[in-house]
């Protein structure tokens, strides 16, 4: 596309304002021409910090004469009717993580952009940062056949918005396994390509997500966060096996008794092991330069690769977007991916809840 892609940001909240919003409008493949939110004062700031944008109340008012992408960054019980409604209006869809909360929304929005001919792309910004992607050659080239694969995030303190809809089930679709665990899965998909599931177990736990220390307050503006009602979970561990064989161990976690927020990917192949050390996310409470080694018959050295800033995996993904939109075959891939990690995570909640009420099914017996 040689002219700038006309975009509207829909939803005006830590991420739309702070992670897309910011991005958009100082990069010059887009022009910010609107953005939308129910909030009367998130318009406001919008109206007062953007002159010259259109300020809507509502997405339904954006259409293809006034846009060619909305990126929606909307709470997540809302991504599947706002994206359906704006696909249905013949408006190409970049959707926030998580792209919806159960197959059945997945099956929607396919049938949203199958009938409609616009083009749904998704967020995937971990794939995109650049210590993974070294990781992702450092096992294509070292680690011979993948056995086995590690994923974690786990934030010291770190539960959002308790108190929001982040922390209620009916409003986020799940805790820390939607949010964190998206991401984490997210990772695994260009390693072992497009699996199938044979085993999916997992566990869930909420010792901190509803205490007031262990909140994000970096997204507080540096004060205290609240203490929450939430009914989710803020640490998800999980086992999963494919079809093929191939083992992966998985934890996702809000809050912990971890000094600092670090994620790990930890590849076990037949001829090599690679691991990734690092933090994902804007938190400032980050490992240090994000580490990559490579182990084999006893020797570990590291894998170098260009560091890069905080965030910069969001730019990555911006710099792809108008190349996709263009591009006919990316129709249909970006609900392929959420229909099948939106069903592992499915499995992984229904093999958690079944284990929970064990339990007191037995002591009724």
């Amino acid at each position: 596309m040689t002219e700038p892609v006309r975009v509207a940001v829909v939803g005006l909240g830590w991420a739309g304002r702070e992670i897309w919003l910011s991005r958009l409008a100082g990069h010059p493949a887009y022009d910010v021409v609107a953005v939308a939110d129910a909030s009367p004062a998130a318009r406001e700031a919008a109206a007062a910090a953007r002159p010259g944008v259109r300020v809507l109340a509502d997405a339904e008012e954006l259409t293809p004469d006034l846009v060619d992408l909305a990126v929606v960054a909307v709470p997540n019980h809302l991504h599947t009717p706002v994206a359906c409604g704006l696909l249905g209006r013949g408006v190409p869809v970049f959707l926030e993580k998580p792209v919806c909360l159960t197959s059945a929304e997945a099956a929607r929005l396919a049938a949203a952009e199958r009938t409609s001919g616009a083009v749904l792309l998704a967020g995937s910004a971990a794939r995109h940062r650049a210590d993974v992607m070294a990781l992702r050659d450092a096992v294509a080239r070292e680690a011979g056949e993948i056995r086995h694969v590690e994923v974690s995030w786990v934030r010291a303190k770190g539960v959002p918005d308790a108190g929001g809809w982040f922390t209620r089930g009916d409003l986020s679709g799940g805790g820390a396994l939607v949010d964190l665990g998206w991401h984490l899965l997210d990772t695994v998909t260009p390693l072992l390509g497009p699996v199938e599931y044979e085993q999916v177990v997992g566990s869930v736990s909420g010792d901190f997500v509803n205490a007031a220390a262990s909140g994000t307050s970096w997204r507080h503006g540096g004060g205290a966060a609240p203490a929450g009602t939430g009914d989710v979970e803020d640490t998800a561990r999980g086992f999963l096996v494919t079809s093929g064989g191939v083992s992966v161990a998985l934890r996702a976690s809000w809050a912990s008794h971890e000094a600092v927020d670090t994620t790990t990917i930890r590849v076990e192949g037949s001829a090599a092991t690679v691991a990734l050390r690092c933090t994902f996310g804007f938190s400032p409470n980050r490992v240090g330069s994000p580490e990559l080694l490579l182990t084999r018959a006893g020797e570990c050295v590291p894998v170098p690769f260009d560091t890069e800033p905080v965030g910069a995996e969001y730019d990555r993904q911006l710099d792809a977007l108008p190349g996709l939109l263009a591009d006919p075959g990316a129709r249909g891939r970006a609900v392929a991916e959420a229909r099948r990690t939106i069903g592992v995570i499915e499995r992984f909640y229904d093999s958690a809840h079944r284990v929970r009420r064990a339990p007191a099914v037995a002591a009724a017996l």
